[in-house]
């Protein structure tokens, strides 16, 4: 047990009282110079974090024990706010505007509970602020007499920032900027800054783009030592690359990916062996062993956590050199690789398996729509342009069913929510916005690399050793509650107490919509109920997979943890470590899980914003024009409605002028006063584009045909 846990174990379990450093120092036996001084250091350090409080008297205390509460704020534009506990079984603290005390969203605070105890009503007021948010934030310039403002994109950051007008040179009114708080609000004084970069005006080529790459200080350029590693290796494997290696090349092996993707970083073949038995290969890039641990490569991989992937651009973890040339698994040429070589026999349970370092020559590049065009369609062009590989092609189409049905039958859900494929021309402008077809080319990489994650994260569960787990844990009891609620009023059921319901129950309800108007809605609705994945050093279980053991391995050019995972790997295939070494191994796993998991958030932020400017871009010149929808929310200001190509907008409730309509909570419904016309969830409308606006990420639609309705 570390000296925290014990500080922390102490506090929690016998201290009565908040004590001075004095006296907890005695308590714990801490009587040495050298340990008493360590000691001081570790108590600021876990004071700073939270994890224990400093009174104004000087005695610590866990926040728990003194009523308080500490996490980080989230801001609304209306003011207030919650505070999302560090402590994840912890209610959410709602915060009232009066009570923000010049905090700002994503601050890192300590609220202290002053109605509701731990219940439903939880509230609080903030009383202190342990760490900044980001002094960097991106928004929109205006003008003023005597000085500027800038009024942030975020909604969440309610107050604008005050610009001294000395600070203002060069800005034009409506300018996108890049500010930098200077000093921060007070509890009736807005926050000061400085601009630290123009951006452009809105409507200029990628600034849209540019400005959420500077809003969620997303990586740009490489440090200049971090592209002298990456151009420092060979364009040619050399016998030392190649020692100790497996030899594949021989192996028939396809990557099957989008037709734009360039970091091909998963390959796979299929073959049957004497037994009758699949035996699926799945070789992924060995990015660790260009990228070395403790190199400039890896600080910079650590630090940015996963490539992000917005409408218009990459920003890749790695440098290109890597991640779309040397890592990536081009057709025709040699590359270096791990590979697991798994055998299943017919229902998909994978009866034995193998892990080698290897090397491998992919046969063809294929893209998800050739294989479904030779699978589904039956193309007889692409039949024969591929015929060598089509055998190959329907054996793993035939084994993608059956490791789906078996993850089907122990209770995985399955998600029918459909994404969004958004096409740009030459000039960055969106040319079209459709549905992104789910089809068993996707499906035979998905399954093929879910087994392959669950084979190695099972392995190492056995092993006992540190590592990385990707984990999902089981859904509050009072979300589901509230979920349960909702598909009630629908007309559905949901089996199961809210606590304790199994993946199973979930799946039977999405079976039970599928194909039906409110599919959409609960589907979503589910997703928000359920808790986020995460990277953590525990073998905890996989709720929404129902898997035992699940992790990431398969995408090392793409995802910190699965690289660091490929280095596991080798490192424990040579002889488990000492147990130094192995103490170091689970110090930096925990780190790595938990920078992993914050710059994941992140970049999901900053990818579903890039969409939804797209999106309203693209109905910028649609206004007037008249779409069918469906009805995909209802709430007691309006509706909301999506199109065929998902796009979403909003029905204000003051724009349906035929009646007077009230919000029914009990039946999720909007129903006029004479008329008793009703609007629910999954109602086919038609709708015409009132305003698209980048700016508010805002998009207006008002009913028409009424009548019809």
């Amino acid at each position: 047990m570390t000296l925290e846990e014990k500080i922390l174990d102490y506090m929690r379990e016998v201290a009565y009282k908040p004590l001075k450093i004095e006296e907890l120092a005695h308590e714990l036996g801490i009587a040495d110079k050298k340990e008493i001084k360590r000691f001081h250091k570790l108590l600021e350090e876990m004071e700073q974090a939270g994890k224990i409080i400093k009174t104004r008297y000087g005695r610590y205390g866990v926040p728990e024990k003194m009523n308080l509460v500490v996490g980080k704020l989230q801001g609304n534009q209306a003011g207030f706010g919650f505070v999302i506990p560090d402590n994840p079984d912890l209610p959410d603290v709602f915060i009232p505007a009066s009570q923000m005390n010049g905090a700002m969203h994503n601050d890192h605070v300590v609220a202290r509970l002053v109605k509701g105890g731990r219940g439903k009503s939880t509230e609080g007021e903030i009383i202190r602020i342990l760490k900044r948010r980001s002094a960097l934030l991106v928004g929109r310039y205006e003008a003023g007499k005597h000085f500027g403002f800038v009024v942030p994109d975020d909604q969440r950051i309610f107050q604008d920032i005050f610009i001294p007008k000395a600070e203002a040179k060069g800005l034009k009114n409506g300018m996108k900027v890049q500010v930098r708080i200077t000093r921060w609000p007070e509890k009736r004084r807005n926050p000061e800054g400085v601009i630290a970069e123009i951006l452009g005006y809105p409507g200029d080529r990628g600034v849209d783009t540019l400005s959420i790459v500077k809003k969620y200080e997303l990586p740009e350029e490489f440090p200049p030592e971090v592209k002298k590693e990456a151009r420092a290796y060979s364009r040619e494997l050399s016998a030392d690359d190649l020692e100790g290696r497996q030899d594949l090349r021989d192996l028939v092996t396809i990557t099957i990916d989008g037709a734009d993707a360039k970091d091909l970083d998963d390959a796979v073949s299929l073959q049957k062996n004497s037994r009758g038995n699949w035996e699926l290969g799945v070789h992924i890039a060995d990015v660790g062993h260009y990228v070395k641990e403790g190199s400039a490569l890896d600080r910079e991989a650590f630090r940015r956590g996963n490539s992000v992937y917005l409408v218009d651009r990459v920003i890749p973890m790695l440098p290109p050199e890597l991640s779309n040339d040397l890592c990536s698994l081009n057709p025709g040429v040699d590359r270096l690789t791990q590979s697991v070589i798994m055998e299943l026999d017919a229902q998909g349970n994978v009866l034995s398996y193998n892990f080698s370092a290897s090397v491998v020559r992919s046969r063809e590049r294929m893209t998800y729509d050739a294989v479904r065009a030779i699978l589904e369609d039956k193309d007889a062009g692409l039949t024969k342009r591929y015929s060598s590989l089509v055998p190959m092609l329907e054996e793993m189409a035939n084994l993608a069913t059956a490791l789906r049905e078996k993850r089907m039958a122990r209770g995985a859900i399955d998600f029918a929510l459909p994404e969004v494929k958004i096409t740009l021309d030459e000039d960055g402008k969106v040319s079209e916005i459709e549905r992104r077809p789910r089809t068993i080319a996707e499906s035979i990489i998905e399954e093929f690399m879910l087994v392959c994650n669950e084979t190695v994260a099972e392995h190492f569960s056995r092993l006992e050793l540190p590592f990385i787990y990707r984990i999902h844990e089981r859904p509050d009891e009072e979300k589901m509650l509230q979920f349960r609620d909702f598909v009630h009023n629908l007309g559905f059921s949901l089996k199961g107490k809210p606590g304790k319901i199994h993946p199973h129950a979930l799946q039977e309800l999405l079976r039970t919509v599928a194909g039906r108007p409110e599919e959409r809605v609960v589907n979503t609705l589910l997703l928000r109920a359920m808790k986020q994945a995460k990277y953590s050093t525990d073998d905890a279980p996989h709720f929404g997979l129902a898997a035992r053991h699940y992790t990431h391995f398969t995408s090392p050019i793409r995802r910190y943890p699965d690289l660091v995972i490929h280095r596991l790997l080798r490192e424990y295939q040579q002889g488990i470590p000492g147990q130094k070494r192995l103490a170091r191994i689970a110090k930096y796993n925990s780190l790595a899980a938990e920078q992993a998991s914050l710059t994941e958030r992140i970049a999901m932020e900053a990818e579903r914003e890039s969409e939804d400017v797209k999106k309203i871009e693209y109905m910028e010149n649609k206004i007037g024009q008249v779409f069918p929808a469906i009805i995909s929310g209802v709430t007691s200001f309006g509706l909301f409605a999506e199109l065929d190509n998902l796009v979403e907008g909003l029905i204000h409730v003051s724009s349906m002028d035929d009646d007077y309509y009230h919000y029914h909570e009990d039946k999720l419904a909007l129903i006029g006063e004479r008329t008793g016309k009703t609007y629910r969830i999954g109602k086919p409308v038609r709708v015409m584009v009132k305003r698209a606006s980048k700016e508010d990420r805002q998009m207006d639609f008002v009913l028409v045909d009424t009548e019809n309705d």
